[in-house]
């Protein structure tokens, strides 16, 4: 019996055709894989996707990125019909605390203001005060009561730049994100050796963010060609920037749309395997099924999202 053979399709081509048939928006985290960011009309950093699901049009909402952030799409845009092509694409941050240590943490601190990272889950999010992005934790620390006691989570790095950038002590839930933390000091140095040019731009969840403002406060480090930014800020910087060359010390994902942006400057990966395993899991195949088939719905429940939604929007406030 012949064998059938099917012919192939064209992906990408067959997402357009899904996408206008459904009135589907796909949203996409700047660390995707250069594909699904190039068929996308929306990437961005976890903030502006969520602000940008709020302002679509559309009712369907395709979002590669990882649950945490499909949960805020949820949360601000209920609405919404919030499709994440893979349910397994998680986060070491997030997953590093949940709701029964939370709770334990604020009974030993009953008067305290807990602020969350926007990268938690809706559960952490309703048992907050007020959440905050890298980009505007300063700005949301500096903005709590100076007698009242911070409980910061879930993130050690940025917990540790933003004590340092506001002078105040804060108690710091000791997770962190396994690609981040892997930037260390001494593989950065060696780098900039290299590349004294560079300016270097560094994200605040970095193992290498301590070392970083130590020698900038010892002047070993010049401020002018060093930044720590969150990833809507690197692209910002760096299409202003009049430099032409820049150590980028993030998922590496984040070089695709640098250089797109960006054809005439060079940019070089504070380190080659710095690369997200969860961001990476969503793709064309997916994706076309997802929009395909209707799958799979990241809804959060309403009780939860009630209550979440409180700290994100006097987040918002705030900034």
């Amino acid at each position: 019996m012949a064998q059938i053979v099917y012919p192939k399709i064209n992906l990408a081509e067959e997402i357009e055709k899904m996408k206008k048939l459904r009135s589907a928006t796909i949203l996409s985290h700047n660390y995707q894989i250069p594909e699904v960011q190039d068929l996308s009309d929306f990437v961005g950093d976890s903030l502006e996707l969520a602000l940008e699901t709020e302002k679509s049009d559309n009712k369907l909402i395709i979002f590669c990125g990882v649950h945490f952030m499909a949960e805020t799409l949820s949360i601000l845009a209920p609405q919404k019909k919030i499709l994440l092509p893979d349910l397994e694409a998680g986060c070491s941050l997030a997953a590093s605390i949940n709701v029964e240590q939370l709770l334990e943490w604020k009974r030993k601190h009953p008067n305290s203001i807990v602020i969350s990272y926007i990268n938690t889950s809706a559960a952490i999010k309703a048992e907050s005060d007020i959440c905050c992005t890298s980009t505007n934790a300063v700005k949301i620390v500096e903005s709590i009561p100076g007698n009242k006691e911070i409980l910061f989570l879930p993130d050690l790095f940025l917990g540790a730049y933003v004590e340092k950038m506001t002078g105040r002590s804060m108690h710091i839930w000791p997770g962190e994100c396994h690609v981040h933390a892997k930037l260390t000091a001494q593989k950065i140095n060696q780098l900039r050796e290299l590349q004294p040019d560079a300016d270097f731009l560094i994200h605040p969840e970095c193992g290498c963010v301590s070392n970083t403002m130590y020698n900038l406060v010892e002047n070993k480090i010049s401020p002018k060609k060093t930044k720590i930014l969150s990833t809507g800020g690197m692209m910002k910087y760096a299409k202003s920037s009049p430099a032409k060359e820049f150590i980028v010390a993030t998922e590496t994902g984040i070089l695709y749309p640098l250089k797109k942006e960006n054809p005439t400057k060079k940019f070089y990966p504070a380190q080659e395997d710095a690369v997200c395993e969860y961001m990476k899991m969503i793709n064309l195949d997916n994706i076309f099924k997802s929009l395909n088939e209707l799958v799979y719905e990241v809804k959060v429940p309403k009780k939860i999202a009630d209550k979440a939604r409180k700290p994100i929007l006097k987040m918002l406030d705030v900034i």
